[in-house]
């Protein structure tokens, strides 16, 4: 049987302090056979300290939000598998091996990222709920980890999907791949990333991330009809 081979796909923006890191654990996992990060329209060196480090690198003029950034690397992707990934994991993207494995092994056609509890107090949870529900309401599973950015994914399962262009992006891709009939699981990883606070920053950053679910959902309602 043919060895299935795997891409990690990093997203980054302004991730200088951090990337260099991040695919350094990535690159323990030994099923990954490339590195592509894809750079948002960084300000800093995050383009250069990822090239430094060895991945490939798409380097996006101006920053055009995750969704769309990913979306700009499908077209350059043949393996079969793709792990994506955010750039400010650091050391534990070792951890992605755990979401890689269950895809290796044809046991999931998409295996998600379930984070520990966060050791901040973070949002009130609205984001996370109404994309737990928009997922039950469209496909009727219960994703525990609904706005987690850290997947591995066949690819046949991701080409030909729209991407969402903001924080809806997660909450989309799990629709559209569980409605094409395919298989997705949660993982408990030990996986730690910035969290945000209960600061003016930390609500603003949630209040978008709401904005852009519930566009998700308003969009496949009108779709739907």
């Amino acid at each position: 049987m043919k060895e299935k081979t795997v891409v990690a796909v990093i997203a980054a923006f302004n991730e200088e302090g951090r990337i260099a890191s991040t695919i350094n654990a990535v690159r323990r996992i030994r099923s990954v056979g490339r590195i592509l990060v894809v750079d948002d329209g960084s300000i800093d060196r995050t383009a250069e300290i990822a090239e430094q480090e060895g991945a490939q690198v798409i380097r996006i003029g101006k920053n055009i939000g995750k969704g769309k950034a990913l979306q700009s690397a499908i077209q350059y992707i043949n393996e079969d598998i793709i792990l994506f990934l955010d750039g400010d994991l650091g050391d534990c993207a070792v951890e992605a091996e755990k979401i890689l494995k269950p895809v290796l092994n044809d046991e999931a056609d998409m295996a998600i990222a379930d984070f520990p509890k966060a050791n901040r107090a973070g949002g009130l949870g609205f984001a996370k709920g109404l994309g737990f529900k928009a997922i039950k309401k469209f496909t009727g599973a219960e994703m525990k980890e609904p706005l987690s950015g850290q997947r591995a994914i066949k690819t046949e399962a991701v080409k030909g999907l729209e991407f969402e262009s903001g924080y809806g992006l997660e909450v989309g891709m799990t629709i559209d791949v569980l409605r094409k009939g395919y298989h997705v699981i949660e993982v408990p990883v030990n996986m730690t990333h910035r969290e945000t606070g209960r600061d003016l920053a930390g609500f603003a950053h949630r209040g978008k991330q709401f904005l852009d679910i519930l566009r998700v959902i308003l969009r496949r309602v009108f779709t739907d009809k």
